[in-house]
């Protein structure tokens, strides 16, 4: 095999939530790998910082100020990035509450994230890759969808509604050659989950099997593949990056 090949040359992509984090890694992965990049985000400075950093990986990039929580803005991003070669919906959010103390307001801005916003996006961009027969779609959802804690039920929720997206559009648009697959995280170091909830952050972290939190770029190399070539057979799977926290 030739290991100079890159997999996505001449290929698009775009990844939502790619202002830091996890989106940001898998933003320039992407890049390293051959792919023009549009990165979207709601913090424009930190956009542009994602680009820099592509740039001087040696790729291009683009950055498209939107807040996927915005179906206007969803639209707009649809319209501006035009047709993809890839799909990377990882943008999200995680505030968390006890049930009985959940604000409505809090419920919808989760669920408008984490579930609408990929929705229509992908909505929105899926029908170009099935015209043309080829596309990847990579839900970046969690291993929350497959467990519970006390105070998360509306992040595990929209996590797990994720996954059951994965499974239908891997069914709706397999046929036409568009794969669909979701990449899982545990808990992962980034500056989002370090700032939040840090005491259910270090919970999960504790009992992960490996004995430490992932990295993003761990995230990024498994986006990667599921979205290249190499994984041409893999649709509708649900890929748990997490060290084997699900299965203790």
């Amino acid at each position: 095999m030739d290991m100079s090949t890159k997999d996505f040359e001449g290929r698009t992509a775009l990844v939502t939530g790619a202002t830091s984090g996890i989106g940001r890694a898998i933003a320039v992965k992407l890049a390293e790998q051959g792919a023009t990049v549009y990165v979207t985000g709601r913090r424009a400075e930190l956009g542009k910082e994602t680009v820099e950093l592509i740039e001087k990986a040696g790729g291009t990039g683009h950055f498209v100020v939107a807040d996927v929580g915005d179906l206007d803005d969803v639209r707009k991003l649809a319209r501006e990035v035009g047709e993809v070669d890839v799909l990377v919906n990882n943008a999200g959010i995680f505030p968390f509450s006890p049930t009985a103390e959940q604000a409505v307001e809090t419920y919808d801005r989760v669920f408008g994230v984490n579930v609408r916003g990929t929705y229509f996006l992908t909505a929105a961009l899926a029908p170009a890759m099935v015209a043309k027969g080829r596309g990847s779609i990579v839900n970046v959802s969690s291993v929350a969808g497959q467990l519970g804690s006390p105070i998360g039920s509306v992040y595990h929720a929209s996590k797990a509604a994720m996954d059951g997206l994965t499974r239908s559009w891997a069914s709706e648009f397999g046929g036409s050659g568009v794969r669909v697959n979701s990449v899982a995280p545990g808990p992962i170091r980034t500056e989002a989950a370090m700032n939040g909830d840090s005491e259910l952050f270090e919970e999960f972290a504790n009992v992960v099997p490996l004995g430490r939190p992932g990295e993003p770029d761990e995230i990024a190399e498994a986006v990667v593949f599921v979205a290249s070539d190499r994984a041409g057979f893999v649709n509708g799977a649900v890929l748990n990056v997490d060290g084997g926290l699900v299965v203790v």
